[in-house]
């Protein structure tokens, strides 16, 4: 609620602002720029629109391309591995039909090689799924960390009261003035470049 009645003021400042200076005393981009700088009761508050950020910090894309890859690799050899036990089934069931084994007890350690293999293959599957999960809980971490640290400095030369995040529709309303977002990526991706 408090955080609406911020962008509430913000938004009727900007809109006052606006009215007062079209009177040819000011512009509409210095009208944006008044309202990004000193919006309502002495507030300075912007945003980032947290999905741009995202698609274009170049450390998040980096992430996101392992992300993949290592999704691709998994289930690339997930995908090998349950041909080779369908196929494992396939002969078995051929060589059963057949009367190949010369014993009960081979088919039946056949069939228990078989069943092993498919429980093998659902704990493989079950590890690389945590192991992915926790490879993608620790780049969130990073990728957060990277942005909020980045957002310390940033904000260090600017002195905004409240930075906040606008993602899919948290936010009904901002003045596109408040819209700090390329220039944030700008930073990040300056930033992420010279830490290579």
């Amino acid at each position: 609620m408090k955080r609406i009645t911020v962008l509430a003021a913000a938004a009727l400042f900007a809109a006052f602002t606006f009215t007062q200076c079209t009177n040819g005393e000011a512009q509409p981009a210095q009208v944006a720029q008044q309202a990004a700088v000193a919006p309502a009761g002495g507030l300075k508050v912007v945003y980032v629109d947290i999905d741009s950020l995202l698609n274009n910090y170049d450390f998040s894309i980096t992430l996101r391309n392992e992300m993949l890859r290592k999704t691709e690799n998994i289930r690339m050899t997930l995908s090998e591995k349950a041909k080779a036990i369908q196929a494992d089934m396939a002969d078995f069931q051929s060589k059963l039909e057949n009367n190949v084994y010369s014993t009960r007890q081979r088919a039946e350690d056949e069939q228990a090689r078989i069943i092993k293999s498919q429980e093998d293959y659902t704990r493989l599957e079950q590890r690389l799924a945590a192991e992915l999960t926790a490879e993608e809980q620790k780049n969130n971490i990073a990728l957060r960390d990277s942005i909020n640290n980045f957002l310390k400095d940033y904000n260090a030369t600017r002195g905004y009261d409240l930075i906040l995040s606008r993602m899919a529709d948290n936010i009904l309303f901002a003045n596109e003035a408040l819209d700090v977002t390329n220039e944030v990526i700008k930073g990040l991706n300056e930033r992420y470049k010279g830490n290579k």
